[in-house]
């Protein structure tokens, strides 16, 4: 039952995100934003989750709005297949290099969010993608699905291995996060969350 869909519609965007926690890492990823729709598909690869996602914003305006709400429905909808957040582990970290680029994702699915970031990017875009986005993308995750999460790209000279190594690293972090534990069981010294 690890699974959710969200839509979510405003005067800027319209989203829909389906999500199966326990899927196999396929991706049906439609924003707009081709760089974007890159990042998520190996956001889904990397985690195992399934994920669809299909956003339509004013993208005549920037990709603010897209990217940003895009992230907010993604975290809601992470929310709900978690539920009460019982029998996961609770914590995942991991270290990801990408050619020259290196970058860790740390979290806690404990209900609090919070976001740390941290990236030398150097340019304004990647395609139609502003790398600014990037951080604005994690936070509303963060913020909407109750993370902890504090994204580092130590080093890197290109864009778009920076940002990939810094989504993929999310991936491989959430799916340690989320892996079942034995039924019901709480990480937690209060016994909730």
């Amino acid at each position: 039952m690890r699974k959710a869909e969200f839509s979510r519609k405003t005067k800027e965007t319209d989203i829909f995100v389906r999500l199966n926690l326990d899927g196999a890492g396929h991706a049906e990823i439609s924003t707009g934003i081709g760089f974007f729709d890159h990042m998520l598909t190996a956001l889904a690869v990397h985690s195992g989750m399934d994920l669809t996602i299909q956003a339509k914003g004013d993208l005549e305006v920037d990709c603010h709005h897209t990217v940003e709400d895009t992230g907010i429905v993604l975290g809601r909808t992470l929310a709900e297949a978690l539920g009460d957040k019982s029998g996961i582990a609770r914590y995942g970290n991991a270290w990801i290099p990408m050619d020259e680029a290196l970058a860790s994702s740390i979290l806690d699915v404990s209900g609090r969010p919070f976001f740390v970031f941290s990236a030398p990017l150097k340019n304004e875009r990647v395609g139609t993608f502003d790398t600014c986005m990037t951080e604005e993308f994690f936070r509303a995750v963060c913020i909407n699905a109750g993370i902890t999460l504090h994204l580092q790209v130590a080093y890197g000279a290109n864009d778009h291995h920076m940002i990939e190594a810094a989504f993929k690293a999310f991936a491989h972090s959430l799916q340690m996060a989320v892996t079942p534990l034995e039924k019901g069981t709480i990480l937690s010294s209060k016994g909730v969350f």
